[in-house]
């Protein structure tokens, strides 16, 4: 399988990387914002509207009673796949965001006035804001890890950070803009030492790395199937049992609930407790495509080839010279962050733009990044196992026509 990465045969399983942009063969470099899709993926969910579409858990009716198996089969073979303890333990969402979310709302409830919370300065958006809204509701306080000078967290004040007042951490497992690999697994030991919980934002680990929730013993883990190669607008929520039988429900309606009277209410068991509503099934199908796709090209082949691809995209920025990297952390995955130096990240991504090549230009949802290296945004190049070095080198060319467009 990793040949067949290197190769780039993998690529005819993915329709839309043979497209044209401009006249120009499209290069997809912003898989941080999210991944292709592999024809796999797609057939499964349009399987299932042709073949199998029907509401899950609610009928006795054959169609339902398929669709209810297969869909809690994807639960199981991502419960498999994270290494959890079991079903109860991995909730259905709309994806990362929505997982912090839940748990902010949630958790949140149990917290008091004078509370603390720890976050770090290369959280993307998604995992600064709830908790920002969280503390105004509580009048709780908000403290932040500081980023050093090369991307990676400073551990001893995160050390210092932590107290008696503090009920929760919630960190990234990898920046979405430096690429930056946190050292989760002893943050999540030095917050256990005081019984602190941990929530970890996996929306950029999980498809880059083999993730045990088991091992790393976080209490929560969140993720996005957008980003490792399924659908949009499903993702899930790993938490520990006892942790998820503490929190009350995030939302009200359909299968969250056990007895409904107009007196009171009983709430169903987990996980379907945190699951109100009728479920996205169809994209649940497509995860579970997605899944079994990664598993079958392996993770260890795909981490290999995307540090490969890591490594020689870094090389040749730095020969280019005019450049400054953003984030160069000794752990990274497959993400880089540069300026050329003198031009406008926006100017100098819509030039790519028009070359074929798609990148992201901006802030990345991490604004407090900027604010921290005194820099409007970046151009952000990030890669997937279907990229190869010939794309890297047209990138290479691409900044090069740049330079000489401005200078």
């Amino acid at each position: 399988m990793y040949t067949k990465l290197t190769s780039g045969a993998i690529r005819q399983d993915f329709p839309i990387l043979s497209r044209q942009v401009y006249g120009k063969p499209l290069i997809y470099f912003d898989n941080a914002a999210t991944t292709q899709k592999p024809r796999q993926v797609v057939e499964a969910i349009c399987k299932y509207y042709y073949e199998g579409n029907a509401n899950v858990h609610r009928g006795v009716h054959y169609l339902s009673q398929q669709a209810t198996t297969a869909f809690e089969g994807v639960r199981a073979q991502i419960v498999t796949f994270i290494n959890a303890r079991s079903s109860r333990e991995l909730i259905f969402t709309k994806g990362t965001t929505e997982s912090i979310n839940l748990v902010a709302s949630s958790f949140g409830r149990m917290m008091n006035e004078g509370d603390e919370i720890v976050i770090s300065a290369i959280e993307h958006h998604a995992n600064i804001v709830p908790w920002q809204m969280l503390c105004k509701e509580k009048k709780a306080h908000l403290r932040v890890i500081p980023v050093l000078d090369n991307g990676e967290l400073d551990m001893e004040a995160y050390a210092g950070l932590l107290n008696q007042h503090t009920r929760i951490v919630a960190i990234t497992h990898v920046s979405n803009t430096l690429g930056t690999i946190i050292p989760v697994k002893e943050m999540i030991a030095t917050a256990h030492s005081l019984g602190i919980p941990v929530l970890v934002d996996g929306a950029q680990g999980l498809s880059h790395m083999r993730v045990d929730v088991q091992d790393m013993d976080c209490d929560f883990y969140c993720f996005s199937g957008h980003k490792m190669y399924g659908p949009m607008g499903i993702g899930g929520l790993y938490g520990k049992e006892e942790l998820l039988n503490r929190m009350p429900p995030y939302q009200g309606g359909g299968e969250m609930i056990d007895q409904v009277t107009f007196e009171k209410t009983t709430y169903n068991e987990l996980p379907f407790k945190f699951e109100a509503g009728t479920p996205n099934v169809a994209d649940v199908m497509g995860f579970g495509a997605a899944i079994s796709y990664i598993d079958d090209l392996g993770m260890e082949n795909i981490g290999k080839w995307e540090s490969e691809l890591l490594q020689y995209a870094t090389s040749e920025l730095k020969q280019t010279g005019d450049i400054t990297i953003v984030g160069e952390a000794k752990h990274k995955t497959c993400v880089i962050s540069f300026l050329i130096n003198g031009i406008h990240p926006y100017d100098a991504g819509t030039i790519l733009d028009h070359l074929g090549i798609a990148i992201r230009t901006g802030t990345h949802c991490t604004q407090p990044i900027m604010d921290r290296f005194g820099i409007p945004g970046t151009m952000r190049a990030s890669f997937a196992f279907y990229n190869t070095k010939a794309e890297i080198d047209e990138l290479i060319k691409g900044i090069e026509q740049v330079k000489k467009m401005f200078r």
